[in-house]
């Protein structure tokens, strides 16, 4: 592993763990749920370089009552998961808490949390993800409720949200003190709107204005952490408890390291050299092949992790294009072996922004979903409906 110290200690920060209810976590860092990427593959990645919680990819409620096999794959962890934590989405409370108490009774979980940040239009259209914290009766039957159905079994449940719909329909403080009162573990917010999708910067101030307003509840910060400097500034700036990564370890599992390592005061930060990078991308390959014991599907998967991996590092543009649609793992060690494996690392051209940010738009929502805070008989009638249209896990 080639590491480097940085000669500056202005980026040290001794902070206490992380506590999640009964849990502990030594390094507080959350890796987000990212749909298609935090699978029990990556996850395994990650863990490897360092810790945290690692949240699986997002099952909807629904789906996971009904058992589809798609939802009991999201939920499945490696044996050695220490913290096997579950991310649900769901736009009705009774469902919802069906889901949680699943969850419990089986055992598949020892953290739950509940997604209330999703932008996508397929989910805000239907009322869920970012759009929900704006009808306040709604967002807090279903916190109330999951909450009631984790405590059975002891188990911490937290929520992830952004700051609102828009500028002119926020909703972040609101939600985060009824999710308090309701008993959650901790809240963590991503400091954009629905409409910012991922585009332009991330908010740290109202990060901030979270943490100041529950300061009797851990409140982790997420947005724009691309490297452990960025979640250091995050923590100074706004006081949180700790962070949640995205899109900043696409590509970049030893982000973890260099994350756990700033938080224990090191300045060692993880520099890999091509041939490290490729060591990486055919373990990261294997390991999707024992996730979906599938080669065909595992080759189709990692393809989109290529530029991600190799963003700044020499690679002539055919090989990117073989490497982007690489089809077995034999073809894949083929390939990574035509790499120059005495490339070092390239700097600061392998970090920063990666994935796509979108760009602003107005957010898809049910009609009449903004004239008031409460939901409708008809818009209620709608949810029902909704849950049942994203049964696929």
């Amino acid at each position: 592993m080639t590491v480097t110290d940085l000669p500056s200690s202005d980026t040290k920060l001794d902070l206490p763990p992380l506590k999640l209810g009964n849990i502990t976590v030594d390094t507080p860092v959350v890796l987000a749920p990212m749909a298609g990427i935090t699978n029990t593959a990556f996850r395994r990645l990650c863990r490897e370089h360092g810790g945290g919680v690692f949240v699986s990819e997002m099952v909807t409620s629904r789906a996971l009552v009904e058992r589809t096999p798609e939802s009991m794959r999201l939920i499945s962890h490696d044996p050695d998961e220490q913290i096997r934590s579950v991310q649900l989405y769901g736009v009705d409370p009774e469902t919802v808490g069906k889901a949680v108490r699943m969850l419990v009774e089986e055992d598949h979980a020892d953290h739950i949390d509940l997604n209330f940040g999703c932008p996508v239009a397929k989910v805000t259209r239907r009322g869920g993800g970012a759009a929900l914290p704006w009808k306040l009766d709604l967002f807090t039957d279903i916190v109330q409720t999951a909450v009631r159905e984790a405590s059975v079994g002891g188990l911490p449940l937290t929520i992830k949200m952004r700051k609102g719909i828009d500028e002119d329909h926020l909703t972040f403080l609101e939600a985060g003190r009824i999710a308090r009162d309701a008993g959650v573990a901790a809240v963590a917010l991503h400091g954009r709107t629905a409409n910012q999708f991922y585009s332009g910067k991330a908010d740290w101030d109202s990060i901030a204005r979270l943490r100041e307003a529950l300061p009797d509840i851990p409140v982790l910060g997420n947005g724009d952490i691309w490297s452990a400097e960025d979640a250091i500034a995050m923590v100074r700036q706004t006081g949180v408890d700790g962070v949640v990564v995205g899109r900043g370890c696409q590509g970049r599992p030893w982000l973890f390291g260099d994350l756990m390592a700033a938080f224990e005061g090191s300045d060692t930060r993880h520099r890999p050299g091509m041939a490290e990078l490729a060591a990486a991308v055919y373990r990261h390959a294997e390991l999707l092949v024992d996730t979906f014991d599938d080669e065909n599907k595992a080759l189709r998967d990692i393809r989109k992790h290529m530029a991600w991996y190799f963003k700044g590092y020499v690679v002539g543009g055919d090989l990117r294009a073989k490497l982007a649609a690489v089809p077995t793992l034999e073809v894949l060690r083929g390939l990574l072996d035509q790499l120059d494996m005495s490339e070092g690392y390239p700097g600061t051209d392998a970090e920063g922004p990666r994935g796509r940010a979108g760009s602003p738009k107005r957010t898809a929502l049910p009609a009449g979903w903004l004239d008031n805070r409460t939901v409708s008989n008809t818009q209620e009638a709608e949810l029902a409906g909704a849950e049942l249209d994203v049964s696929g896990g």
